[in-house]
């Protein structure tokens, strides 16, 4: 009798789970369905507007041909268009020639060191240490270090609960107050008795084998001084804009990194998952976590700054293509464009310190490769407030040939990301390219030239929590384990 007073209420709760489990997952479904047919609606009804008022557009072009302004602009567009495309024939020449490095035995696996930096990650940093943990990395040469920042939520009791369970596989440490990820890093690096460092989101999950795939250029490669590593998305079924993103990371790490890796310049090791030798950070340790910026201390970009420091040193930055690390990502536009700002800032004052080194003899062999890829981003800069002037100017003189050509143009650039998704990846998902692209292109075309613009400000903009978020998340830690 009592048996059964206890199981038929988990039996009624979990059916109902499983049926509103259904229900969402058929709205989410259907919502996805009619956006990627309506974004396809969109794109074939521009290239169809595009055909039909071909001879409206011929007549605007003549008009333009008439002035020097109208020539200098078609000019322009031809060129940098040119410059686009050559720079896209340069990177799949590149990405034809990158090549994996496997990983090695365990008996060649060097000591390695795991920091986990952490702020207002609630469970996920929990799930983080599990993980690595998990990993098929010798146990006797792996050490994880795990920096609380200061959290205002539960983040330490999760870090505890860690503990707790993992033992002596996990030390965890708690700075006093909120300094910024780049001063839980140091904490780690003086901490770390490893040869070589990982650091790690707190927010991430790593596959298996992850680890052991991340070390092994630094036993095969001696000019090797960091690795990045390949970032999925891992809330991609939760909303939109992740879903969105997935594609893209996979086209900028897996296509873009790739490349760079085939020159030994790749230009970011990223936050959620890098590499680093022992002796390169040291080198630029106490430089990195002093450096300023427009006479400021430099809050924010640390992955970037680290990579550019160790590209100076003369060494080779990678990209380890199956060295799979899952992390979350926003799902609301306002995080979304918040994360963006802080990455083009970042971008923004890496470019200018790269420029100091990388046209000087900063290392031994072809360093042409590396200028050619800065000069790309200066590009996008200094064309940032041109191109913003210039879609405001089409939009409000000839609307129907901006919206027509715009689409035409996401249609055909999209395709190439599409393809190189569906080809690695899932077909299905390799549509989302397509949104993502105007999605950007009408809502967040404003944030390099915002960024420009702000550069000097270093705020993280997206880990502190509102009052409300902070009460719930009191509660939860109150409850805890």
């Amino acid at each position: 009798m009592n048996g059964s007073k206890s199981i038929t209420p988990e039996i009624t709760s979990n059916t109902g789970n499983e049926y509103y489990n259904r229900i969402e997952k058929f709205i989410a479904n259907a919502s996805s369905s009619f956006i990627l047919i309506g974004t396809f609606a969109l794109l074939f009804g521009a290239t169809s507007l595009f055909y039909f008022l071909q001879p409206y557009f011929e007549e605007i072009h003549l008009e333009r041909m008439n002035t020097t302004w109208g020539i200098t602009l078609m000019v322009s567009g031809i060129t940098l268009l040119l410059i686009k495309v050559s720079f896209l024939i340069y990177i799949l020449f590149l990405y034809v020639k990158y090549k994996v490095i496997h990983p090695v035995s365990d008996e060649q696996l060097p000591l390695c060191t795991v920091i986990v930096p952490a702020y207002n990650e609630g469970e996920l940093v929990y799930k983080t240490l599990i993980s690595l943990v998990e990993s098929d990395y010798p146990k006797e040469k792996l050490q994880i270090i795990s920096i609380d920042d200061g959290s205002q939520d539960n983040t330490w009791q999760w870090m505890k609960r860690a503990k707790n369970e993992l033992g002596d596989r996990v030390s965890i440490y708690q700075q006093p107050e909120n300094k910024g990820k780049r001063h839980a890093l140091y904490r780690g690096f003086k901490l770390g008795t490893g040869e070589v460092f990982i650091t790690v989101d707190s927010d991430s999950i790593v596959k298996k084998d992850t680890l052991r795939i991340m070390t092994t250029p630094f036993v095969v490669n001696k000019d090797c001084g960091a690795v990045a590593g390949n970032v999925r998305v891992l809330n991609r079924d939760k909303a939109l804009i992740p879903r969105m993103l997935n594609v893209s990371f996979a086209f900028s790490f897996e296509f873009i990194r790739s490349a760079q890796s085939a020159l030994g310049s790749v230009l970011c090791t990223p936050g959620a998952l890098s590499a680093y030798r022992r002796e390169a950070v040291f080198t630029c340790l106490e430089e990195w976590i002093t450096q300023t910026f427009m006479g400021q201390v430099s809050k924010i970009g640390e992955d970037r700054a680290m990579t550019n420091m160790i590209l100076k040193q003369g060494y080779k930055v990678l990209f380890q293509r199956k060295a799979y690390v899952y992390t979350n990502t926003p799902e609301r536009y306002k995080n979304l464009y918040k994360m963006f700002i802080r990455w083009e800032r970042s971008n923004i004052r890496e470019n200018i310190a790269m420029s100091r080194f990388a046209f000087g003899n900063f290392r031994e062999g072809s360093k042409s490769g590396a200028r050619i890829l800065l000069l790309n981003q200066w590009l996008k800069m200094t064309m940032a407030y041109p191109a913003m002037l210039l879609m405001l100017f089409f939009i409000t003189t000839y609307p129907i040939l901006f919206f027509s050509s715009t689409l035409l143009s996401i249609l055909v650039f999209s395709s190439i990301q599409a393809i190189f998704y569906a080809k690695k990846h899932n077909v299905s998902e390799a549509l989302w390219a397509y949104p993502y692209s105007i999605f950007y292109a009408f809502t967040l075309f404003w944030i390099t030239p915002y960024a420009i613009a702000t550069a000097g400000r270093s705020g993280w903009l997206t880990r502190d929590l509102t009052k409300k978020e902070l009460k719930e998340q009191q509660v939860v830690a109150a409850i805890t384990p």
